[in-house]
């Protein structure tokens, strides 16, 4: 595992939140699974403009300290096809805050939401 890859991971499971570079800066939660960034937009879910027009993205990671900046890097942007990849789902069920419907979030997201894959470009 390089250093910048070392990184990337630590930040992105000390953190819950990371900032894309779409129209402007975008705040957005997340949570870190098999060697990459997953996050939930469309219907209730946050809204990240742009992002499902983009084939990579910029991505930082900020300490949860005292908000310096980490590491930013580069990541593809792909959809993940939901009913195939469960244990993603799972992962992040778990790490969403505040839902109002925790035990059918899965239901929901394969509604009206779409799941992204930011893999760390290299």
């Amino acid at each position: 595992m390089s250093d910048n890859t070392a990184a990337i991971e630590e930040g992105a499971k000390k953190s819950g939140i990371l900032w894309l570079a779409l129209d402007r800066p975008r705040l957005a939660w997340h949570a870190w699974h098999d060697g990459a960034i997953y996050l939930v937009t469309g219907g209730e879910e946050q809204q990240l403009p742009g992002l499902d027009a983009l084939d990579r993205v910029r991505v930082t990671l900020r300490s949860k300290d005292n908000g310096a900046r980490l590491v930013e890097f580069e990541a593809a942007v792909s959809a993940v096809d939901q009913a195939a990849a469960p244990d993603v789902v799972a992962v992040l069920a778990k790490e969403r805050l505040n839902a109002r419907d925790s035990e059918h979030l899965p239901e929901r997201w394969a509604r009206e939401s779409t799941i992204w894959r930011l893999t760390p470009q290299h």
